[in-house]
């Protein structure tokens, strides 16, 4: 097919397009640019960014509709590798790509602490899991002419059960990953427009439905390809910009190293600051007063209550200033509303204040390997201990479940040929490249810009973005003159990692125009991976269960709509929890990783490599992987813990954070599948 004039004159054709495309983008730019420069205000400029973004994806939406089942479900299996490639890395980049990765890398380190792994953890984690998908799985899944993961396991296994599990669990991983996607869209659209986060949220995803709703994989595809471009340009455009501010050369990439020794000389200078001793110091007794706290929380809480309701009725009856009757007021309703709130609430408070009572507000140095030391004292030695193995771990998790993942590998079903699957994650892995590179870059030239013209601020001075941000959301920034000396020191800021990128731009005083292509950016990740998880899911339910278990004879078009109105549905539910903010976006990606890598993966690769693995063998290590990794997920959750009262802190496996469960439930599923298969071939030998 790929020599065919009619598809040589079909590549050409979608090359000019392309070209066109990436003109009149850079040709929107320079006309906003002017705008801004004519005095256009930024509260029209944020909203034309978000409306003609949304506007253009969806017009490709509309476009590409189609109800015929080969080019809902796979595009028609013509998309050529490189713009398949385009498309799987704009899908793969997802908010925790785009909006999340730099501030991991801030925050973190690259090495990481002693329970948060490094930033290159995710760098390494996620590349090399390209290279297993090119390796191992892609090829052999194309060869199949599927249209969904679910499908390989019953063509491979037979029966119902590896399909039942593998649909069940591509929902689970999929539902998991697609609500930190729709979190970042209500945070970028609630940015850019000034309306509240959930409102936000509602905005974004009318984008998304309608180009997964009318044109399925067909509508994606494209939509994706344009959003990579948008990203792409995003990403590079700041951090370029602030390499030049800083270094005179924009080749961030090339040049960032010379920040990292200033880092070191600034990172030595508070920790001998008197002024940020102060502030550790105060965060202590925050956390000694938690402590005591959550000896008693319902006495505690109760306490509480009845104390500031006393304040209110005190301050009603002396007519005070309704200023203070309203603080007061909001006070008494911001208490927790009972006492396994209070205690989630009060622990996650405990262990924030704890870390911030450390050096550098609880953030190692930023060039160092790993926390602790591997020639110190014995917990020295233990934190060193922990914060690697919690970086190899992770590292793993999203390696494998990069090979795992549903969505992703639906992407190369596209393809004409098994010869372009494979080019076509080369593609993708060059083009997830351009940004990976920079992102390293971007955290360091950040953090140089906070370090050296942002902390010692009077408080008074401090720049309009800390104030717009932390009024978006606390937790994105925190701000608070903590030991009363009006200037702010590094362990008074506090920025969260969904913020780094996004407010890159005004950080390093940058036109505004960038700060709505760097919102757009992030928009267009989040849309282009939430498309095709949606697709996903709205798939394993409809084609995967319903036309199996409920009824065997719907039509392909019906399937088609079915599957259209359970898309609907999904995004509705995932909108609603997402609005709910359960967690930062890098924390749910890294879970939804883990689950799907114990759930597929050593089911995939035995069922592929190894002949005699039979049904009853996947099964089993299918459910035994997965059911390791969601157990050892949910006993150490905070809502359950504090939902069944357990106090104290996480009951850890070798000191392995949660979201990289995986580790635990990879080797379990291949050790199933491996032990079940002998016994079987055992039993069958001695018969």
């Amino acid at each position: 097919m790929s020599d065919a004039p009619a598809y040589a004159a079909y590549k050409r054709r979608l090359r000019r397009i392309l070209a066109f495309y990436v003109l009149a983008l850079i040709a929107f730019m320079l006309l906003m640019a002017w705008a801004e420069h004519s005095g256009l205000s930024r509260r029209w400029l944020g909203p034309i960014f978000l409306f003609a973004t949304v506007m253009m994806y969806g017009g490709i939406g509309i476009y590409g509709r189609t109800a015929v089942p080969d080019e809902y479900y796979v595009a028609g299996r013509r998309i050529p590798p490189v713009y398949n490639g385009m498309a799987a890395a704009a899908d793969w980049m997802s908010a925790a790509s785009f909006i999340s990765l730099a501030g991991g890398l801030y925050l973190q380190g690259f090495g990481g602490t002693e329970w948060q792994a490094g930033g290159l953890a995710y760098v390494l984690g996620w590349t090399g899991g390209f290279c297993l998908v090119a390796l191992l799985i892609a090829p052999h899944l194309r060869r199949l002419n599927l249209y969904t993961v679910p499908d390989y396991f019953e063509v491979r296994f037979g029966g119902r059960w590896p399909r039942r599990i593998a649909a069940f669990s591509a929902v689970l991983c999929s539902f998991t990953y697609v609500i930190a996607q729709i979190y970042g869209i209500g945070l970028v659209a609630s940015r850019l427009t000034g309306v509240q986060f959930e409102i936000g949220i509602m905005l974004g995803l009318g984008g998304v439905v309608l180009c997964s709703f009318l044109g399925g994989m067909r509508a994606i595809t494209w939509t994706q390809v344009a959003q990579y471009v948008i990203l792409l340009l995003a990403f590079l455009i700041p951090v370029s910009w602030l390499a030049y501010k800083q270094l005179g050369n924009p080749l961030a990439p090339l040049v960032y190293g010379q920040q990292l020794t200033k880092i070191a000389e600034l990172e030595k200078d508070l920790l001998a600051s008197p002024a940020e001793r102060a502030v550790q110091e105060a965060f202590g007794r925050r956390a000694r007063e938690y402590a005591v706290w959550l000896q008693d929380v319902e006495g505690t809480l109760k306490r509480q209550r009845a104390a500031k309701q006393e304040r209110v009725r005190t301050l009603k009856s002396q007519n005070a200033d309704m200023e203070l009757v309203i603080a007061a007021t909001r006070e008494l309703a911001a208490l927790p509303p009972d006492v396994p709130t209070a205690r989630e609430r009060w622990t996650r408070a405990l262990q924030e204040s704890e870390e911030r009572s450390r050096p550098l507000g609880g953030l190692i140095p930023h060039s160092q390997a790993f926390a602790g030391d591997p020639d110190g004292t014995p917990a020295e030695r233990a934190v060193f201990q922990s914060a690697r193995a919690n970086f190899l771990a992770l590292m793993f998790c999203l390696m494998v479940g990069t090979a795992g993942l549903p969505h992703l590998l639906t992407r190369y079903y596209t393809t004409p040929s098994v010869a372009t699957a494979r080019e076509s994650v080369a593609w993708s892995l060059f083009f997830i490249t351009l940004l990976y590179l920079s992102a390293p870059a971007l955290a360091v030239l950040v953090k140089y810009e906070v370090m050296a013209n942002v902390v010692g601020s009077s408080f008074d001075a401090l720049p309009a973005w800390i104030g717009q941000w932390s009024r978006l959301d606390d937790s994105l920034i925190s701000v608070s003159d903590v030991n009363g000396d009006g200037i702010l020191q590094f362990g008074e800021l506090r920025l969260g990692a969904d913020v780094i990128m996004l407010a890159t731009p005004e950080l390093g005083g940058m036109p505004y125009v960038v700060s709505g292509l760097v919102a757009a950016g992030g928009l267009a990740a989040a849309l282009s991976t939430a498309d095709g998880l949606l697709l996903t899911i709205s798939n394993s339910l409809v084609r995967d269960t319903y036309c199996h278990e409920v009824r065997r004879n719907v039509t392909p078009e019906q399937r088609v709509i079915l599957s259209k109105f359970a898309l609907l549905s999904v995004a509705t539910v995932a909108a609603f929890v997402a609005a709910l903010r359960p967690a930062e976006i890098l924390p749910l990606v890294a879970s939804s990783f883990s689950l799907a890598a114990s759930a597929f993966v050593p089911a995939m690769i035995m069922g592929i490599f190894w002949s005699r693995t039979r049904g009853s063998a996947a099964v089993a290590g299918m459910l035994l992987g997965l059911g390791t990794t969601v157990t050892y997920m949910m006993i150490n959750a905070p809502t359950v813990r504090g939902f069944f009262g357990v106090s104290g802190g996480q009951d850890l496996w070798f000191g392995i954070q949660p979201l990289s469960a995986g580790v635990f439930g990879v080797p379990v599923g291949f050790a199933v599948i491996v032990l079940l298969t002998l016994l079987r071939r055992r039993e069958t030998v001695g018969a």
